[in-house]
């Protein structure tokens, strides 16, 4: 039997921060969005190899062949008002597009609201997810598939970092290094709305 590359045996000893503690790993599901109670600390993370009802931005499908691509789902509880939750979006957006750039050299850019791009071709979303006092941040990368295994009409091209760089890349570093790079942007934008209270 084949062990995942996102197995916690392999993401957990990658983890630098608070996010992606506690980690959990399925092999396939419905969508990881469905897997996180209110109750779980904030950073749990759930990952999966395939999702069966994974989704985008408007309620666009998300598919992808199993074990290709890096699908994973964090919870966050946020201290700033809830109406500007909308801004973690830009928020895991940018992060993700700033840790793919590090760890692949690919030029990945945020487009607003919820994308990543490379040279104008998605290869990642953000589905962020709100309820009373939590967040599920659904992220989505496309990492190993080949222009066959992308989805041959979408609003915009789909690619993939094996497609941009011609070479496959392990999933686990790719997850460790997204958590910390939206843990430290989460952190300053905590810290930039949060009301201080009298002293």
């Amino acid at each position: 039997m084949r062990v995942s590359d996102l197995s916690p045996g392999s993401v957990e000893p990658l983890l630098q921060g608070r996010l992606g503690r506690p980690y959990r790993f399925v092999e396939k599901c419905a969508s990881t969005q469905r897997l996180l109670g209110p109750e779980e600390p904030e950073g749990t993370t759930v990952a999966t190899d395939l999702q069966t009802q994974g989704r985008g931005r408007l309620g666009r499908s998300w598919e992808t062949p199993p074990g290709r691509a890096l699908l994973f789902s964090v919870l966050l509880h946020p201290r700033p008002p809830m109406a500007i939750w909308p801004e973690l979006s830009l928020v895991a957006g940018d992060a993700v597009a700033t840790a793919l750039r590090e760890q692949t050299g690919a030029t990945a850019e945020l487009s607003h609201p919820n994308d990543v791009l490379i040279e104008g071709r998605k290869v990642a979303g953000i589905l962020p997810e709100a309820s009373v006092g939590k967040v599920v941040l659904g992220i989505g990368v496309n990492v190993n598939q080949t222009r066959e295994e992308l989805p041959p009409e979408t609003p915009k091209p789909a690619t993939s970092l094996h497609i941009e760089t011609v070479r496959e890349w392990p999933r686990a570093p790719l997850l460790a290094a997204i958590l910390l790079e939206l843990e430290r942007r989460y952190d300053t934008w905590q810290q930039l709305h949060t009301t201080r209270a009298p002293s």
